[in-house]
């Protein structure tokens, strides 16, 4: 049997209205024996029908998310919808404060947790009280990322492909349904470790996306968001007057490993190409330069298949084993 989580709250998530509180992640320090983290959490219900999850801040340089759902809270009223909405947008709350992917108080990245602990990690916690307690509620879960400090990308929503094909075609529906720009569909598989892999094990229909990067806010990713928040809510029939009107999405997909192209030494990087770019198997993907020793000469990465570069490393300075860009593919 598993073991209950040890986070509290005093939200009721059964009961009708708007409810914006915490969730208490018991935390013991020098500063504060008998402390907590305080997670917020906003719930707006009325009446019965679907549950959707909304998150962001899984990693905490990760802004566009964060700000939509902030502005989601104070204008989604109870007496307006029919059903429920969970809203958390600092899910990792430490890093969010932080400005940092991973937790400053035990390293965790939270989105590689899953399904978590109740006895583990703070991090480890978080996501299991998102998996034990809030994904058996949902019927529908978005957790909205961006490239963080590290990369910058080409805003998309996006879902993964799981074992189960019903819960695959419910996602790929709600994917359609959001009608970002761009969207893109992980075809190597849902890891259980992700929250969008984890809430597809629980039979949740899972999105994703990455709506900006380089630690800043993208006003267009920020747009696409909001917009996409409340066309989840029509589609659901949370939100009153019908499903959206379908809108033209540009569908690509990451097939394989071969998309991804990393730093074959430590140095500086430069790029040979920009974000939306298309590339040849063969192309030039850039070049790692070594500052520290000038008459050496500049390593070349090349892409391994053809594609469009979605995503570049944000930063110069490079590490062996750092993801440079990878690709995506158009579907038909």
């Amino acid at each position: 049997m598993q073991s209950r989580t040890r986070i509290w709250t005093e939200v009721d998530y059964e009961r009708d209205g708007k409810q914006v509180d915490w969730l208490h992640l018991p935390h013991s320090v020098t500063r504060s024996a008998y402390g907590t983290i305080a997670i917020p959490v906003a719930v707006v219900k009325n009446g019965e029908g679907p549950t959707a999850l909304f998150t962001a801040g899984n990693h905490g340089d990760e802004y566009e998310g964060q700000v939509a759902i902030c502005n989601l809270i104070r204008e989604l009223r109870a007496e307006t919808i029919r059903g429920r909405v969970i809203m958390i947008p600092a899910l990792n709350l430490p890093a969010a404060l932080a400005g940092t992917r991973v937790s400053p108080i035990d390293g965790g990245n939270l989105n590689r947790s899953f399904p978590g602990s109740p006895d583990g990690t703070v991090t480890q916690q978080i996501a299991h009280y998102v998996d034990s307690v809030l994904f058996p509620m949902a019927d529908l879960f978005h957790d909205f990322h961006s490239g963080g400090g590290s990369l910058a990308y080409l805003p998309f929503a996006s879902t993964h492909e799981g074992p189960d094909k019903e819960v695959n075609a419910r996602g790929m529906a709600a994917l359609r349904n959001f009608a970002a720009p761009v969207s893109l569909h992980w075809r190597q598989g849902a890891d259980p470790r992700y929250s969008p892999g984890a809430a597809m094990k629980r039979g949740v229909a899972a999105l994703g996306g990455e709506f900006g990067g380089g630690g800043s806010l993208n006003r267009a990713g920020l747009a696409f968001a909001e917009e996409g928040l409340i066309r989840h809510l029509r589609f659901l029939g949370i939100l009153p007057g019908g499903a959206p009107e379908p809108r033209p999405t540009r569908m690509m997909e990451v097939p394989d490993q071969a998309c991804f192209v990393y730093a074959p030494d430590a140095g500086v990087f430069e790029p040979a190409t920009e974000i939306g770019d298309g590339v040849r198997k063969g192309d030039l993907c850039g070049r790692v330069h070594f500052v520290d020793d000038p008459a050496r000469p500049p390593v070349s990465v090349f892409f391994k298949r053809d594609g469009i570069v979605v995503c570049q490393r944000h930063p110069a300075r490079c590490e062996r084993g750092d993801c440079v860009a990878h690709l995506a593919l158009d579907v038909d």
